[in-house]
């Protein structure tokens, strides 16, 4: 059975990113790119019954836009949307952005801390509920994973699980109990090579608070993130099956 994926991105027409973050969520879905359709939430909003006409939401990161700073056109409908999905339990993925909207819409708290950014690859940490959980239950008790990031979350919405965390972030992963539906700070949609390659392309952004020093730092922070890669494909299989 084919699978139909919606994509919502908050990226600009020119941006590499944008058909390359489909690529990436339907390789680690393991579904053809022709099952992601993407939606352009710098254009328009969806509606709750555009969404489950779809078997699964997905949401990806943002170059230029801030859940902190509410810079997103519509910002606050689509957090009313966000809550909505939830609220009928349309299965859901999120990473990056798309999980700290998710935060904010289900009254959780975002901030923009470039002081403690992740850039590269790091140690992600379980928690007892990420243990339990049964799509994190896999994963060892700590993994690398990819992150590229300078918003935060420092408060989770009420009962969410709180499923992961990382030196720098507290919260790197939430599910709504008894919901297929799954959010994580870390990217597992993409892979040293990806990560790399989108670093290299935002690099003027982080350039101007960052020294020629912290930069090359940066560069070797970079590594592969085999178990955080499985992530999605396990989803789809979970939910799914």
């Amino acid at each position: 059975m084919t699978m139909n994926i919606l994509l919502l991105q908050a990226r600009h027409a020119d941006d590499a990113a944008r058909l390359e973050e489909r690529t990436s969520f339907a390789n680690m879905a393991g579904v053809p790119e022709t099952a992601v359709i993407p939606f352009d939430l710098l254009t328009a909003v969806p509606t709750l019954a555009d969404i489950r006409r779809y078997d699964v939401l997905m949401i990806g990161g943002s170059g230029d836009y801030y859940v902190s700073k509410g810079n997103l056109p519509n910002f606050t409908a689509v957090l009313a949307l966000l809550a909505d999905v939830v609220a009928v339990g349309q299965p859901m993925f999120a990473s990056c952005f798309g999980f700290q909207l998710l935060a904010q819409a289900l009254g959780g708290e975002i901030v923009y801390a470039p002081d403690e950014m992740e850039v590269g690859t790091y140690d992600v940490r379980l928690t007892a509920d990420g243990r339990a959980d049964e799509l994190f239950s896999y994963l060892p008790d700590i993994f690398r994973a990819q992150l590229g990031r300078k918003d935060k979350a420092v408060r989770l919405p009420d009962g969410v699980l709180h499923l992961a965390a990382s030196d720098r972030a507290p919260f790197q992963a939430l599910r709504v109990p008894n919901q297929p539906i799954w959010a994580t700070q870390f990217h597992p949609e993409l892979t040293k090579k990806t990560n790399l390659a989108r670093f290299k392309r935002y690099l003027a952004g982080y350039a101007a608070s960052t020294s020629e020093t912290e930069l090359e730092k940066m560069f070797q922070q970079f590594d592969d993130s085999p178990e955080a890669n499985q992530l999605l494909g396990r989803f789809m299989r979970l939910v799914f099956g």
